[in-house]
């Protein structure tokens, strides 16, 4: 199978994992952990030979791209155009853990062609264990390959959709090759031993732009050598939000369809706000609002609260909003719970607030039938 230039580097250097500034007691029990800091607190005094903090390093590997199937770095599309991921969950996880695990490869199947099934035969698969921390092997290396969820920490949607999402071919995003126009790296608050953890890397970014809210993208103060200090600054506004701990983004779901050519509808138009307040509208407004369209609002404010009104609201009514609609989301990514169902028709819509400081909006339309869409407007409000 052909394949674009994979987005990842395939890692020749090794790093004992050192992680600073993580404590465990932190991150016990609690949802409102970034991914970095979590992984951090469990792989903490790890011994296993990983770099930047989750990537477990192919012994005798230096391939800086793929460029087509015939390197093994991709997992092969069947007849059909689906990516088949075999599996296998160890017995150390319990129901909920298990359950868990599936719940977060559903996104994969619902939003992309790439799909997690039980190994039943297959030689290449993913061995899901509960080994000591967090980490997994960057792209498809053949055999039984290793994704390990530590029961101890890890198994929570983000993480682990954060660590399939490297046993797909994903590196992360603050290492991608133009990272610099977007994110300035603090160098005097990382340690001489951390530093290959910022190194860029020689990605194809497939045409898509830097993301912020990606489930692949490490927390502001990611190998931080003095407590409270950022490693990871975004510019040119530093109070956008990084290292989110949800599920993978809506640009995270397009780059999966695009590295594997998965025959599905283009990824969604993401708009990001990050005012503390601001407003927004379907495209065109007030003129009809276009056929076949698909957007996603982020909404990400340093802290507090989001409260969102729809100040008027207009859009083609079908049977249980089945065409035409407007979805709301309490977090950064379709996975996180649903604010505001599918909603239709025109008159007031009710106030949503969000439980943190991220929302997110998702506009669709079908190719038939048309209206003047919606203004809306959001402000910060504390908890």
């Amino acid at each position: 199978m052909g394949q674009t230039v994979l987005l990842v580097m395939l890692l020749s250097s090794s790093l004992l994992v050192k992680p600073l500034q993580a404590d465990p007691a932190i991150v016990e029990n609690s949802e409102n952990v970034d991914i970095y800091t979590r992984i951090a607190a469990v792989n903490k005094g790890n011994l296993v030979m990983l770099r930047e903090l989750d990537i477990r390093r192919v012994i005798n590997r230096n391939a800086m791209k793929c460029f087509d199937s015939s390197t093994d770095c991709f997992w092969s599309k069947s007849s059909d155009g689906t990516v088949y991921v075999p599996y296998t969950i160890s017995s150390a996880f319990n129901d909920v853990q298990r359950s868990t695990i599936l719940d977060a490869m559903k996104t994969f199947a619902s939003e992309t062609c790439v799909q997690f099934i039980p190994q039943t035969n297959e030689v290449d698969y993913v061995s899901i264990e509960s080994d000591v921390g967090c980490y997994a092997y960057i792209g498809k290396i053949g055999g039984a390959q290793t994704v390990s969820l530590d029961v101890n920490g890890c198994v929570y949607n983000g993480v682990i959709q954060h660590e399939l999402n490297h046993a797909l071919g994903f590196v992360h995003e603050h290492t991608r090759s133009d990272r610099d126009l977007y994110v300035e790296i603090i160098w005097e608050y990382i340690s001489e031993d951390e530093v290959q953890n910022f190194e860029k890397q020689d990605t194809n970014n497939l045409g898509t732009p830097y993301d912020y809210s990606s489930v692949m993208h490490y927390s502001n103060y990611a190998f931080t050598n003095v407590s409270g200090m950022a490693t990871i600054v975004p510019i040119p506004d530093p109070t956008v939000p990084i290292g989110q701990r949800q599920g993978l983004s809506p640009i995270d779901i397009e780059r999966i369809n695009l590295l594997y050519t998965c025959n599905i509808i283009s990824g969604p138009t993401q708009i990001l706000l990050t005012g503390a307040s601001g407003t927004f509208t379907s495209p065109n407004y007030p003129s009809p609002y276009p056929n076949n369209a698909n957007y996603v609002y982020l909404i990400q404010i340093p802290s507090g609260q989001i409260r969102l009104q729809f100040n008027s609201f207009n859009i083609q009514s079908t049977p249980k909003c089945s065409g035409d609609y407007i979805k709301v989301y309490d977090g950064y990514t379709k996975s996180s719970p649903v604010l505001l169902d599918k909603t239709c028709g025109a008159g007031p819509i009710p106030t949503v607030t969000s439980s943190g400081s991220s929302l997110l909006v998702e506009f669709v339309t079908d190719a038939a039938g048309t209206a003047p869409g919606f203004t809306a407007s959001y402000t910060t409000s504390k908890s």
